[in-house]
């Protein structure tokens, strides 16, 4: 016992307050972060015919099918934007968020087994499911970047800006806002079980409550603020506006849309704190 170098232990203390966040771990746990992330994608599409061509699938179909039914049937305007850019640049950004938020939803339920039988940052876990959709949201962001030069050099209506090197900015903030909801949801389903059957559902309504298949001009104005207090939509006008050259955006309006969030990621971290002291008891 006295030969043992003192960095080498590593004492594990109870949490006494919520706001004891004890963030620093998830440094210390970095390779475990990375464990996380290997597993979650290969496990994804491991038994799976196409595998990773299901990327590029599902964009591709639900953005047709957007066109088809949205665009030509409904007759809902782009906003003078070629359909299946202005379809494609909602579909890549709600897939990344939408995922990241159903993944980090079922944080303690999925996870119960692990937890319950060694110790690491509970935190490690969300952390990686957003790291981990990263990489799909760069193969569909790449389609999305063919697409968007095929537009461009066939002449059409579109007209980038620098804002485009604002982009990881809002690769950040969907992240930071998926996992936030998602950790808020997950620390609450550890309790009310019923929660869960509402994620997948609760998703689909805040998609057509976000300017995916319509443009937030079309909005009356005095509904407008309503979209506007929805944290999604900036990101997604902010995005039009940045590739396509049309978007309704202000940076008063963006910095509402980051101030929402950093509250929802703050709070549902401590939410997250306080449950995972005796999930276990609970689950």
């Amino acid at each position: 016992m006295q030969g043992l170098k003192q960095q080498e232990w590593n004492v594990i203390k109870p949490k006494t307050s919520l706001f004891q966040l004890n963030l620093q771990e998830l440094f210390h746990y970095w390779d475990l972060v990375v464990l996380f992330v290997k597993r979650d994608f290969v496990v994804q599409y491991k038994q799976t015919i196409l595998g990773p061509l299901w990327f590029f699938i599902q964009p591709i179909f639900t953005t047709l099918i957007f066109t088809v039914i949205f665009g030509n049937i409904a007759n809902i305007s782009t906003d003078g934007l070629p359909q299946v850019l202005f379809y494609m640049a909602g579909v890549t950004l709600w897939n990344y968020f939408s995922t990241c938020l159903t993944e980090t939803s079922s944080t303690f339920i999925r996870n119960a087994g692990i937890f319950g039988k060694v110790y690491f940052p509970r935190l490690t876990v969300p952390l990686s499911t957003v790291i981990t959709k990263i990489f799909t949201f760069l193969i569909q962001f790449g389609l999305f970047i063919g697409v968007w030069i095929y537009f461009l050099i066939k002449g059409s209506a579109v007209h980038p800006n620098w804002l485009i090197l604002l982009t990881p900015l809002l690769l950040l903030h969907m992240a930071a806002l998926g996992m936030g909801v998602g950790i808020w949801v997950s620390s609450l389903t550890t309790k009310y079980r019923d929660l869960t059957f509402l994620v997948t559902f609760g998703v689909q309504l805040w998609m057509y409550a976000t300017p995916i298949v319509y443009p937030m001009s079309i909005i009356p104005e005095k509904w407008r603020v309503f979209a506007i207090l929805n944290p999604m939509s900036p990101i997604v006008e902010f995005f039009r506006l940045a590739f396509l050259g049309q978007g309704y955006f202000n940076w008063a309006i963006y910095g509402i849309s980051i101030i929402g969030t950093l509250i929802i990621l703050l709070t549902g971290i401590v939410i997250f704190n306080k449950v995972e002291k005796d999930f276990m008891d609970i689950v």
